[in-house]
């Protein structure tokens, strides 16, 4: 009677195996014809352009809210250019001013409050759904994550009424004001960001779970260690749109702070502003400016990890 012969790859130690390149060659060549396309004449003549097009508004708005206010009722922006005259008495004013001039920088940190958590929660709980709808093998997997994808055309609208009668009055949301919009905002991006998460992660090859698996990483570990850093574009992208959709929300915010300008956002002030103070351009112009400096500096700062997560997720290997 023959024994067969042990796995020498289970049973006997040996050199440490490099693990196989995620990214096969037909998808690295697919990913170096989108680059080439991208970066040729005809491509870098479309993007000029369409930057032009979108910086211009911008520059008017920020050079439009350090004018003084004369100026801005007589001369367009661009006046700017052949005779500067500046101050920031603008922001002075709808920064920490009278509170019929704005007061903005409370309602500045009831945004950053509101919007990082709004970010984070969705993230952290759609990578671990995504892991568990690509990776793990469970009964029902597959109805469970087409159930998921159909809370997507859910109207947002017919969500609102349930989800104020969970909170209004309740223990939790008086003693954590903040905590309904959290949940109203993560509840609303989670379908979308398993959706994307999970078609982002089935991507990457099996490979490489099979031979963490093989090395006795648990499930943890292959989370951890394997499938997060392959995941950071995929991740950093979601997280762009995230922050933007949560920080420029107004019915969310306005919905569920209840009026109440203690944790009102900055979109809440604004809208009032406009509305009774719309011909004041010099505060409003500030005001929008105060607004949107945020979401320039988080997009610019994960710039490289967006385009990285928009290739990545447009071919296929």
């Amino acid at each position: 009677m023959s024994v067969a012969p042990a796995n020498p790859a289970i049973s006997e130690p040996g050199p440490a195996r490099s693990l196989p390149d995620p990214m096969s060659p037909t998808r690295r060549s697919a990913v170096s014809s989108a680059k080439s396309r991208l970066t040729s004449r005809v491509g870098s003549a479309a993007a000029i352009v369409i930057a032009i097009l979108w910086t211009v508004p911008t520059v008017g708005l920020f050079v439009s809210s350090i004018r003084p206010e004369g100026e801005i009722r007589t001369s367009g922006w661009w006046t700017f250019f052949t005779s500067p005259s500046f101050t920031l008495e603008n922001y002075q004013e709808v920064l920490f001013g009278r509170a019929s001039s704005g007061a903005l920088s409370n309602f500045f940190l009831n945004s950053v409050v509101i919007t990082v958590p709004g970010t984070v929660i969705p993230l952290v709980f759609a990578t671990m759904a995504a892991y568990a709808f690509s990776v793990l093998r469970w009964r029902g997997r597959d109805t469970v994550f087409i159930i998921v994808f159909a809370l997507q055309i859910v109207p947002l609208q017919m969500s609102l009424i349930p989800l104020l009668r969970i909170f209004s009055g309740s223990a939790a949301s008086e003693a954590f004001p903040y905590l309904a919009v959290w949940v109203a905002h993560a509840a609303f991006a989670m379908p979308l960001a398993t959706f994307l998460l999970h078609n982002f992660m089935s991507e990457i090859p099996r490979e490489l779970i099979e031979a963490a698996r093989v090395d006795g990483a648990g499930h943890t570990t292959v989370f951890l260690k394997v499938m997060l850093p392959l995941l950071v574009p995929a991740i950093a992208a979601f997280a762009i749109f995230q922050f933007l959709w949560v920080w420029n929300d107004l019915l969310v915010g306005l919905t569920f702070t209840g009026g109440n300008n203690a944790v009102q956002p900055l979109t809440a002030r604004l809208a009032e502003m406009a509305g009774s103070r719309g011909q004041d351009w010099h505060l409003l112009t500030a005001g929008a400016f105060v607004s949107i400096i945020v979401p320039l500096i988080v997009f610019l700062s994960l710039q490289k990890y967006f385009v990285r997560g928009l290739l990545a997720g447009s071919v296929k290997g």
